[in-house]
């Protein structure tokens, strides 16, 4: 059977475009039937459009609250009938109610549990670290705090920039989450044996 996945994204998509076109390939296991935002006519619709896969979008502003636009968001992605939701560069909390309806799994620019949240780039180079990395993991009710299915890490260089050093997570951030993908959905799950590192 081929595994239903929905993507969520807020920016480019560039990740998003990753896993386009890893699912055109039957033995990936999953193809993406839709492809959802909370900012309409960003760069990652666009990828998705012109890839033929049908795309929604749930602006926070157009709701009175943030209640209201959870709960429209989890509607619109339960009528894609998903047995996977991805986010990739969504850069929005979801309740818990939305969180527990789906099996989720998020991309996340450090080796949590270390500087989760929206800075994680930043937050690291602020700290002095010499190492920081990637983790594809499950999404739970907290901020970057579900199980870690991946990890791999990324070594901060001297002179780094946030551009620069997001830049080589980036490289290393899509194939861990492809390969994590593929894996889940040949359910085969995944273990610490699948960790990689480019350090």
């Amino acid at each position: 059977m081929t595994v239903r996945l929905v993507v969520l994204a807020s920016g480019s998509g560039s990740t998003l475009q990753a896993v386009l076109d890893a699912a055109a390939d039957p033995d990936f296991g999953a193809r993406v039937v839709a492809a959802g935002t909370d900012r309409p006519g960003c760069p990652a619709m666009r990828r998705a459009a012109e890839a033929g896969v049908p795309t929604f979008a749930a602006p926070l502003a157009d709701y009175a609250d943030r209640a209201g636009w959870n709960a429209a968001l989890t509607e619109a992605i339960a009528g894609h009938r998903p047995d996977l939701v991805l986010l990739a560069g969504f850069m929005r909390v979801l309740a818990p109610a939305t969180v527990s309806r789906f099996e989720m799994i998020n991309t996340h620019p450090s080796l949590l549990p270390s500087f989760p949240g929206g800075h994680a780039v930043a937050d690291a180079l602020a700290h002095g670290v010499k190492i920081t990395g990637v983790t594809v993991h499950r999404v739970d009710a907290g901020v970057d705090t579900g199980p870690i299915l991946a990890q791999a890490a990324v070594p901060v260089c001297p002179g780094d920039t946030v551009d620069t050093l997001r830049q080589r997570i980036q490289l290393a951030e899509k194939p861990l989450f492809l390969d994590t993908i593929r894996q889940l959905c040949l359910g085969r799950g995944v273990t610490e044996d699948h960790e990689e590192s480019n350090s």
